[in-house]
């Protein structure tokens, strides 16, 4: 459980190696397949990231943590007050060090964290999504903006797109950062249908249960037959086409974030066939990525960063 600050520190501030160590052991603690990603960049790179996935996470829990009950818009307007102080170089407390640190070293837009507050406050609201775009909006707000965070961090090749069999119309790939966070998203939200459900929450469309004809009733007792599974497909292939889209922005990045890029997204996209292989029960049993095949993944990752 990660502690929330309540009001700005009076005492001492951590140095910034105390921060960024703090953030370092958080990641690894709360999210080891990214963490293993995290590893593959450069030093002030996975730093950095490690200080963004950390005020990421704090947010989330205003929400979805173990003091959830106590969150009101009161509480997101004070986060985005804090935001806003971050961004002026004021650090609330020890975590915040770190992040004052990364967005002096690679500048940022405030509007992508501004976002995330949102996506927030639609989880304060709402445990059901009618429709995929609702359910795209929520999306990009709680995880396509995590995608743009990154995507600061992880740095533009101005070469990219030089040999031949690339593309020499390269940019910006910003629509592809949205959409590896929209694609990881996605799997966690089929990944974590059967924990949400015990929470009351519904987050896969309304109108696709209305499609497979698989009711909220059903979903909330956890019953797995033919429409489930059919629903399931469903939901895999579109979270894969998000997958695909982000691929085609890897190779504009920097050249020493291309293979931490590949292997994450590689190993997140593995939850997706885990939950195949469950035979799509995600209320029973959790999908899970053992940890052999997550470094087998590793080597093919590398070749895609060289050669992609």
């Amino acid at each position: 459980m990660l502690q929330l600050p309540e009001s700005p520190r009076i005492t001492t501030l951590a140095s910034l190696e105390d921060s960024y160590e703090l953030c370092r052991q958080i990641t690894a603690e709360y999210s080891k397949t990214f963490y293993l990603g995290t590893l593959l960049m450069p030093e002030a790179k996975r730093r950095a990231i490690w200080a963004i996935y950390v005020w990421c996470r704090r947010t989330d829990e205003l929400v979805d943590g173990p003091r959830a009950d106590l969150t009101t818009d009161a509480t997101l307007d004070h986060w985005e007050q804090n935001l806003e102080a971050l961004f002026a170089g004021h650090p609330m407390d020890d975590l915040d060090v770190a992040l004052i640190d990364t967005l002096e070293r690679f500048p940022m837009d405030i509007q992508p964290f501004r976002d995330m507050i949102a996506g927030q406050r639609m989880d304060l609201y709402r445990s059901r999504y009618s429709t995929f775009e609702d359910l795209n909006l929520y999306c990009y707000r709680v995880a396509g903006t995590v995608g743009l965070m990154s995507a600061a961090v992880m740095g533009v090749d101005p070469n990219s797109g030089s040999t031949p069999w690339q593309s020499p119309e390269r940019r910006n790939p910003e629509s592809e950062a949205i959409a590896l966070g929209i694609a990881n998203q996605l799997t966690n939200i089929l990944r974590d249908v059967g924990e949400d459900a015990r929470r009351g929450r519904i987050y896969i469309p309304l109108e696709d249960l209305a499609q497979f004809n698989y009711t909220e009733e059903d979903l909330l007792n956890g019953v797995v037959d033919d429409r489930w599974r059919e629903l399931m497909r469903f939901q895999i292939q579109r979270a894969r086409q998000f997958y695909t889209q982000a691929e085609s922005g890897i190779g504009s990045l920097s050249q020493d974030a291309r293979f931490p890029v590949w292997a994450a997204l590689m190993l997140y996209r593995k939850i997706l066939d885990v939950i195949e292989a469950n035979q799509y029960d995600v209320f029973s049993q959790r999908a899970y990525v053992p940890g052999y095949r997550k470094f087998l993944c590793l080597p093919i990752a590398r070749l895609r960063a060289e050669v992609l």
